[in-house]
């Protein structure tokens, strides 16, 4: 997801070009995690391709019809019949003639019962289950001092979201477009209230977090939710960690804060 921040001025070249360079090594990384996954996912496939024609083609020996041999007709044997008959023989007057017909039993035709249908078991547990277990992403929001912050998880990704001269109830106004109905986000970074401390009321700064906060578990009760910052006031000292400005992060301010809050990720 794209940041929405406009460009800061041609003299941070260098630091833009650094922050560029760390993106591309985070999207190189992932590029091969996704092609150990591609040839994970090909090997498993034509493993279950060959499975299935090894199924078919035991279904296909099972069901062929096989001639069966029906048992050997045995003749039945000449009998004679029960019912004798008289008739005069012909051409001439004499004496009466028996004349027997014979005749043969007829057998009964037998059937034999079909073969009972094959019976195969079929397991119906979906092996690609554990594919559905991904890792959830996480979510940082925050006014300008997040602009370069760029965290990283073990696994799944981190969007980074900025709102230069954003207050703690702005940030709040945001959380809808942010977390979008149907969208899983393992945990959110909420990074805001430089802005705030200005105005000096401390009581209002609390009511106002509180408020983010709730905003956050109204739109994803299951979210983590970590609150980062206010950064400390500028110290000498410390002049490596700020730009001239006193307030916004250097490039090295900035690493710093996003390997805190990777290792902070990592954690929960």
């Amino acid at each position: 997801m794209a940041n929405l921040c406009p460009p800061l001025s041609a003299g941070e070249d260098t630091f833009e070009l650094h922050s560029l360079q760390l993106e591309l090594e985070a999207v190189e990384k992932q590029i091969q995690e996704l092609l150990v996954r591609q040839t994970e996912l090909r090997e498993r496939r034509a493993a279950l391709e060959s499975s299935r024609v090894s199924i078919q083609r035991d279904t296909n020996t099972l069901t062929t019809s096989t001639p069966c041999a029906s048992p050997p007709r045995s003749r039945a044997p000449w009998t004679r019949s029960s019912q004798v008959s008289f008739t005069p023989a012909p051409g001439h007057h004499g004496p009466w003639v028996q004349q027997q017909r014979k005749t043969r039993a007829r057998p009964r035709p037998r059937t034999s019962p079909p073969p009972p249908p094959p019976v195969f078991e079929i397991s119906t547990r979906n092996r690609f289950a554990p594919l559905r277990e991904t890792e959830r992403d996480a979510v940082i929001v925050g006014d300008s001092i997040v602009r370069y912050v760029r965290a990283t998880l073990a696994k799944g990704k981190v969007h980074t979201h900025c709102f230069p001269g954003a207050r703690v109830l702005d940030v709040s106004a945001q959380i809808p477009a942010i977390l979008k109905d149907g969208e899983s986000v393992g945990a959110i970074v909420l990074h805001a209230g430089v802005n705030d401390t200005k105005l000096r009321q401390t009581e209002v700064l609390k009511r106002d977090f509180s408020s983010l906060i709730e905003t956050v578990r109204s739109m994803s009760p299951a979210t983590r939710i970590i609150v980062s910052g206010p950064l400390p006031m500028y110290r000498r000292g410390h002049e490596r960690l700020f730009r001239a400005d006193g307030l916004h992060p250097s490039r090295v301010g900035a690493e710093l804060l996003s390997d805190n809050i990777s290792r902070t990720l990592r954690s929960i």
